[in-house]
């Protein structure tokens, strides 16, 4: 496995809708090994494929603790089903758009159907944490990010930061 470079703010590829996952076979697998491993330095709780380059319907979650044993989730072909009616707000951050947090109102909870690392369909009703994280991961295959769940004005100003740092990188 290894760990593959991130798609950072402002690049176009972000906004990008991936492409449903055809097969699952040992290339996907592998492929979402990296993005474990990629997840993991970074480190951060989810990564959509498109985040390290692929605009495919792939995410990874492992919402266990430092210290804890790791409980990798792979979500091929991820789509939610269901919102509840409720919602929570989560201070959100993204591996795309490092070192920047806002407070996101999303559902509390979802059901998500996707495909699991078999290629067998499964349906999981999540709340918390992994709702949310869902949500988040989800949104970046529709090429949607968590600032797009700010204000105008604070996303324009989070816009401005990455558009200069690119200038000066």
């Amino acid at each position: 496995m290894s760990v593959k470079p991130l798609i950072i703010l402002p690049d176009p590829l972000l906004r990008q809708v991936s492409k449903p996952v055809e097969r699952v076979d040992a290339p996907l697998l592998k492929f979402a090994g990296d993005m474990l491993d990629t997840m993991y330095d970074a480190p951060g709780i989810g990564l959509a494929a498109i985040q390290v380059g692929e605009p495919l319907r792939l995410v990874v979650i492992d919402l266990a603790k430092e210290g804890e044993t790791p409980e990798p989730q792979i979500f091929i072909n991820p789509e939610i089903m269901a919102s509840g009616n409720d919602t929570n707000v989560h201070e959100e951050g993204c591996l795309s758009i490092p070192d920047y947090y806002a407070e996101v109102e999303r559902p509390a909870s979802v059901t998500v159907r996707y495909l699991d690392k078999d290629g067998k369909q499964q349906e999981l009703a999540a709340d918390g944490l992994l709702a949310t994280c869902l949500q988040h991961e989800i949104d970046h295959l529709n090429g949607v990010l968590f600032i797009d769940h700010i204000s105008k004005l604070k996303r324009d100003m989070v816009m401005r930061k990455f558009k200069k740092l690119a200038r000066t990188a």
